[in-house]
């Protein structure tokens, strides 16, 4: 498969979504973790620690550069298929088979990436911005991400809006986590029940914990 074809092709946009998605899971992880030390108790000292090295040393600068190349590459490739997709459906189908032939959320991939997307460009603008501009874009002192934490979600429509995305994500990665998998060419019986384990699993631990975090700010709880 060519370069041009990787990009092109359904076969290659498929790929290409795997590939993205699988990243953007890892980064999920690496997210959730660093932000859940907000629970440690300490009035923000951990969050802030860790937040700071990962905002005041080159290496994760760079791989954070690699996320967003990634991301919109997994954007872009996602509207290429969802567009493709509903060309090629021209006509409905006279029967409808819902959810017998496939999950809603299956068949609503644009609807939550674009939920998705939006709930990410208000948590760059209320986050990720900020911080950046404070330090100049380089590696600079950091602005106090417990206390902006804190701020912002005292706001009740910002608390209401993270758990609208949180939900959005939760279907999203409900079906791309395996989907991601399949697009990569992993479709066993033998490993098919495991990995819909883990996807089911992953779906709901990773947006719930994401969720309570805005939750635990505004009621108090920390």
């Amino acid at each position: 498969m060519s370069f041009k074809q990787v990009f092109n092709s359904a076969v290659g946009r498929k790929i290409t979504m795997g590939l993205t998605g699988l990243f953007l899971v890892l980064f999920l992880i690496v997210h959730v973790g660093l932000n859940a030390c907000i629970w440690a108790n300490d009035g923000g000292v951990m969050f802030n620690h860790a937040a700071h090295f990962m905002g005041a040393n080159w290496f994760p600068r760079v791989l954070e550069i690699g996320l967003f190349v990634f991301l919109i590459i997994h954007i872009v490739q996602g509207l290429m298929l969802e567009m493709s997709n509903r060309s090629k459906r021209g006509i409905g189908y006279q029967k409808t088979y819902g959810n017998r032939g496939s999950k809603w959320y299956s068949r609503s991939m644009g609807l939550l990436g674009t939920l998705v997307l939006l709930f990410l460009i208000l948590h760059l603008s209320n986050f990720w911005f900020p911080n950046r501009a404070h330090q100049g874009f380089l590696l600079g002192p950091e602005i106090d991400l417990y206390a902006k934490m804190q701020d912002t979600f005292s706001v009740g429509w910002v608390v209401i809006a993270y758990l609208i995305g949180c939900l959005a994500l939760a279907y999203h990665l409900l079906h791309g986590f395996q989907s991601a998998f399949r697009s990569l060419g992993v479709h066993n019986n033998r490993y098919n029940k495991l990995l819909t384990c883990i996807g089911t699993a992953f779906s709901i631990i990773v947006p719930l914990a994401f969720a309570m975090m805005p939750i635990s700010f505004y009621f108090g709880w920390l």
